[in-house]
C-alpha cells in the first residue's frame, strides 16, 4: 500500500506536521507531535482503524485517497538479480556457514 498522507494534506493546504496536528485537534484527534511527525514522515507499519477514520475526517478525504494499492513486486532471488544480461553461466551457490570448532583456537576462555 502507498501512504499518501502528505499528498492529501498538501491538497488541503497543510504543509507541516504542526498544521496537521491542528487539523486533527479540530476533529477531537489528539496524537502527540512525535506520532504526527511519524505519520507525516514515512509509511506506518500499522494504523488503528479509529485513527484512520479520524485522519480522514480531519482531512475531509476517504481511505482510498490515503491508502492506494500498489502491485506486489515478484520475489526475485538475490542471485538472479545480480546476474548480468546474457550471462547463461550457472550461478555458484553461496558458501554455507560452518559451526565454530570446539577446539581451542589459541584464545583464552573467560572464567566460569
Amino acid at each position: 500500500m502507498k501512504w499518501n498522507l502528505r499528498w492529501v494534506a498538501a491538497q488541503r493546504d497543510i504543509w507541516r506536521p504542526v498544521q496537521l496536528q491542528r487539523a486533527f485537534a479540530e476533529v477531537g484527534f489528539t496524537p502527540s507531535l512525535s506520532k504526527v511527525a511519524a505519520l507525516w514522515g514515512g509509511t506506518p507499519v500499522s494504523v488503528r482503524l479509529d485513527d484512520l477514520d479520524k485522519i480522514c475526517a480531519a482531512l475531509n478525504c476517504t481511505v482510498d485517497e490515503l491508502l492506494q494499492p500498489e502491485p506486489i513486486a515478484a520475489a526475485v532471488p538475490e542471485q538472479q538479480a545480480l546476474r548480468a544480461v546474457g550471462d547463461d553461466a550457472p550461478v555458484a551457490e553461496a558458501p554455507r556457514p560452518m559451526p565454530r570448532s570446539t577446539r581451542s583456537s589459541g584464545r583464552l576462555l573467560p572464567p566460569n
